[in-house]
C-alpha cells in the first residue's frame, strides 16, 4: 500500500487540521474502511467552560465518514473523565453514551461507540481501520499462528469482543503487558496503530497493510481462487436478456415488506466467485467485518442454479433461495433476539446468482450500490483468507449482537426520515423541458428515483444530472427515447430495469401539437400527431404494464392530456383529437391494470407556456391567427380566459401529478383531474 502523506501539503496544518488531513487519507482508502468505518483521534489540550487547560480527545463522531470528515465531526472529550473510568470493571453501552454525553467539551456531540478505546491508549495519535489485508489473515482458523509468522511479537492479537468498554479495556491491558508492542489486531475486526503524531500513526497503518498484502501474495501464488469454476458466466449479451427478465420478479420477492431498489453487478470478479465451486458455502460463513452487518446482513443470499439460460428457471431459483432466506433469517433473529428487539426486514441484501452475477438490494441506489461496494470487498477477503487457511467469521450470536446493536443502529437512525416517494422508481417521458422537467423535479423532491426520457438526449440527461446534484447519488437516469419507435421505448426500460431492478410510476407525457384547419392540414401532420400523442402512449403503456406485472407490486400511471380532450380548440383537430385517443387509452389501462393494482389516472393541463417545446412558435402564430389576436397577445389572451384569471405552470401541473402518483390517491383510477383555472367556454373561441 502506497504512503500518500505529503509534507508539502500538510505544510503550515497543525492539531485538528492535522487529523483532519490523515483521517481523510486513511477515508479514501477504500481496502481501509469501507463506508463509514474506522476511527481516528487526536491528544490535545484546550481550554474548558472555565477557561481552565485541560487534556481532551479529539476523535470521529458517530456515523461520520472518514473520506469526508471535516473539524466540526471531531467531538471532544476530556480526558480526565475517560482515565477515570480505568478502574471501572465494567459498563453497560447506555451508561457508557450517557457518561461521555457529560464528558464532551461542546455540547451536542456524539464521539464514536471506539471512544474509550482511543481513550485509553497512552499514545497521542491513533488509528483504527478495517483494513481488507488484515481482515484476511485473522479471519482464518490460523490466525494467531499467521500473525505470529507475519509480525513476530510486535503486533499484538486480541481474540473479538464487541467494542465497547471490555474492549477498550482488552486493548489497554495487552499493550501495558506488551510495552513494546507497534500495533494491534483485532481478531475478526481491524487493526489499531498510534504514534506521537498524526503524521506517524498513520505511516505505521501503512506499513502493517504493506506487510499482510505481501504475505497474502505470498501464499496465495498459484492457488486457483475459490476452488475454481462450477458454472461458467454467460455471455455478456446473455446475462442482459437474463437479468432483464429476472430483475422485476426479484424485486418483486425482496420488496413485500416494503419496496427495494436492486442494482445489478457483473463485474468479472463478482462472476469469478458467484460461479465457483466454493461460493456456495463461503457465502454463509459471515461478514468480513462487524461493521458490514448493518449493510449486508449475516451472509447473502445464494441461488442454486445450474441453468442460468433459462430465465424461468432461474425465477424458480430465486423464489425457492428469497423463501428460504427469509425463514432462516427470521428463526436467526428469534434465536437472538432480547426483549425489545424488533425484527428488521427479512429479506436478503446480496443476492448471488451463479452465471449472472450479483443483485444489491437498498432503500434507494446509493445504498444498493454500498451494499455491492461492501461485498466486492468481501470477495476479496474471501479470497486472501482462503489462501491462508479456512476462512471463519463471526459467531451467529456476534452478527446479530451487532446487526441489532442499538449504538450501531444510531447510525442509520440518523437518517432524515423517508420522503412520500421513497423508494420508489418513476419513468417521464418529455422530461427533458417543460410539465416533463416539472414533474421529474417535483417526483425527486419526494424521494423518487426519476428515469428522464425524451427524445433530446442531452437535455434529458441535464435535468438527470441536476437531480442527482440536489438529491444524491444514482438518483435520477436519463436518457433518449423516441416515443414513436417501438424499439426505442424498449430499450428505454431495459435501462430503466437494469438501473433500479423495476418501476413504480410512468408519466406518460410526451407530446407534440401541429395547429392548422382541418381541410388545410396536410396528412403527414396528422399522422405525427397520433404517432406521439396516440401510439407513443400506447408503446409506453403497453411497456411499462409488462414490467409492472411481472414485478406484482401494483403502480401508477398519470397520463398528461390536455384540456382539449374535453374542450376542442380550433383549428387544433390533430391535437385534439389524438390527446382525446390518449384519454381513452388511460381509462383501458385502469380497466386493466386494476386487478393488479395498477392505476392509472389523468392529467389535463391547458395553456402552459413556460419552458414549453409544444408551443413552437409555428404554433403560437397559428393559435394566435385561430383567435384573432397577436403573437404577443397570445398568453394574456389563454390567462383571461380561465375563471381564475391564473397564468398556469409546469410546477402547478406537477402538482396533480405527484397526487395522483402518490398513495395519496391510493383509491382512485380512472379519473381526470384538470389543471386549467377554469376554462369558462366549454367551447372557447
Amino acid at each position: 500500500m502506497i504512503a500518500r502523506w505529503s509534507d508539502a501539503e500538510t505544510k503550515g496544518l497543525d492539531g485538528l487540521d492535522l487529523l483532519v488531513y490523515g483521517s481523510r487519507l486513511i477515508g479514501a482508502e477504500p481496502s481501509l474502511v469501507v463506508w463509514g468505518g474506522g476511527n481516528t483521534s487526536l491528544k490535545t489540550e484546550e481550554r474548558d467552560f472555565r477557561g481552565r487547560t485541560v487534556r481532551v480527545l479529539r476523535v470521529k463522531g458517530s456515523g461520520s465518514d472518514l473520506k469526508s470528515i471535516a473539524r466540526k465531526d471531531f467531538p471532544g472529550v476530556r480526558m480526565d473523565e475517560i482515565l477515570a473510568l480505568l478502574e471501572r470493571s465494567d459498563m453497560g453501552d447506555q451508561e457508557m453514551v450517557d457518561y461521555l454525553a457529560h464528558a464532551l467539551q461542546e455540547l451536542g456531540g456524539r464521539p464514536s461507540i471506539e471512544t474509550l478505546l482511543h481513550g485509553f491508549l497512552p499514545h497521542v495519535a491513533v488509528t483504527h481501520t478495517h483494513a481488507d489485508a488484515i481482515v484476511s489473515l485473522s479471519n482464518t482458523d490460523r490466525c494467531r499462528d499467521v500473525i505470529q509468522e507475519v509480525y513476530g511479537k510486535d503486533v499484538v492479537s486480541i481474540p473479538y469482543r464487541r467494542p465497547g468498554f471490555l474492549l477498550s479495556k482488552d486493548v489497554a491491558d495487552a499493550l501495558r503487558a506488551h510495552p513494546g508492542a507497534t500495533a494491534v489486531i483485532l481478531e475478526k475486526h481491524g487493526t489499531i496503530t498510534w504514534g506521537q503524531t498524526v503524521k506517524e500513526a498513520y505511516l505505521r497503518t501503512i506499513d502493517l497493510i504493506t506487510q499482510a498484502e505481501e504475505a497474502i501474495k505470498a501464499r496465495a501464488e498459484g492457488r486457483p481462487r475459490f476452488g475454481g469454476a462450477r458454472v461458467n458466466p454467460l455471455p455478456a449479451g446473455e446475462r442482459r436478456e437474463v437479468a432483464l427478465a429476472v430483475a422485476p420478479f426479484l424485486r418483486g420477492l425482496v420488496s413485500r415488506d416494503r419496496r427495494a431498489i436492486l442494482h445489478f453487478d457483473e463485474a468479472p470478479p463478482i462472476l469469478e466467485f458467484v460461479g465457483s465451486k466454493e461460493a456456495g458455502a463461503l457465502s454463509q460463513v459471515g461478514p468480513a467485518t462487524p461493521d458490514h452487518t448493518i449493510y449486508t446482513k449475516r451472509v447473502a443470499c445464494f441461488v442454486e442454479t445450474d441453468h442460468p439460460r433459462d430465465a424461468d428457471r432461474v425465477k424458480l431459483a430465486l423464489r425457492e433461495a428469497v423463501e428460504r432466506f427469509v425463514a432462516d433469517y427470521t428463526r436467526y433473529v428469534e434465536a437472538y433476539r432480547q426483549e425489545g428487539t424488533t425484527l428488521l426486514d427479512p429479506f436478503p441484501r446480496v443476492i448471488l446468482v451463479p452465471g449472472l452475477g450479483m443483485f444489491t438490494t437498498g432503500k434507494d441506489k446509493r445504498t444498493a450500490l454500498i451494499v455491492d461496494d461492501i461485498y466486492h470487498h468481501t470477495i476479496d477477503v474471501l479470497a486472501s483468507a482462503s489462501s491462508i487457511g479456512r476462512y471463519v467469521s463471526l459467531t451467529p450470536k456476534d452478527a446479530f449482537d451487532v446487526e441489532y446493536w442499538p449504538l450501531e443502529l444510531y447510525k442509520l437512525t440518523r437518517e432524515p426520515p423517508e420522503k412520500e416517494l421513497a423508494r420508489r422508481v418513476a419513468l417521464v417521458t418529455g422530461g427533458a423541458s417543460g410539465i416533463g422537467k416539472a414533474v421529474a423535479r417535483r417526483l425527486a423532491q419526494e424521494g423518487g428515483h426519476v428515469v428522464v426520457a425524451d427524445l433530446d438526449e442531452g437535455g434529458a440527461k441535464k435535468v438527470a444530472d441536476e437531480i442527482v446534484t440536489a438529491g444524491g447519488t444514482a438518483r435520477a437516469l436519463g436518457l433518449r427515447m423516441d416515443v414513436t419507435s417501438e424499439a426505442s421505448v424498449q430499450q428505454g426500460f431495459e435501462a430503466a430495469t437494469l438501473a433500479y431492478g423495476g418501476l413504480d410510476i410512468v408519466v406518460s407525457n410526451a407530446g407534440i401539437a401541429v395547429s392548422a384547419p382541418l381541410d388545410a392540414m396536410v396528412l403527414s401532420d396528422w399522422e405525427r400527431s397520433f404517432a406521439v400523442n396516440a401510439t407513443g402512449h400506447f408503446l409506453v403503456a403497453r411497456e411499462a404494464l409488462r414490467l409492472l406485472k411481472a414485478q406484482g407490486l401494483g403502480g401508477a400511471f398519470v397520463f398528461v392530456a390536455t384540456k382539449n380532450v374535453m374542450s376542442p380548440g380550433k383549428d387544433f383537430g390533430a391535437y385534439s383529437a389524438s390527446k382525446a385517443a390518449e384519454a381513452q387509452l388511460a381509462k383501458i389501462v385502469a380497466l386493466e391494470g386494476g386487478a393488479h393494482g395498477i392505476r392509472a389516472n389523468i392529467v389535463n393541463p391547458d395553456a402552459v407556456f413556460q419552458d414549453s417545446r409544444l408551443w413552437s412558435e409555428d404554433v403560437r402564430r397559428e393559435r394566435a391567427r385561430a383567435q384573432g389576436i397577436t403573437v404577443e397577445q397570445l398568453e394574456e389572451f389563454y390567462r383571461k380566459r380561465n375563471i381564475l384569471g391564473a397564468s398556469i405552470l409546469p410546477e402547478d401541473v406537477a402538482e396533480a401529478v405527484l397526487f395522483l402518483a402518490s398513495d395519496r390517491s391510493a383509491k382512485t383510477t380512472g379519473c381526470t383531474l384538470t389543471v386549467d383555472g377554469g376554462v369558462r367556454d366549454a367551447f372557447p373561441r
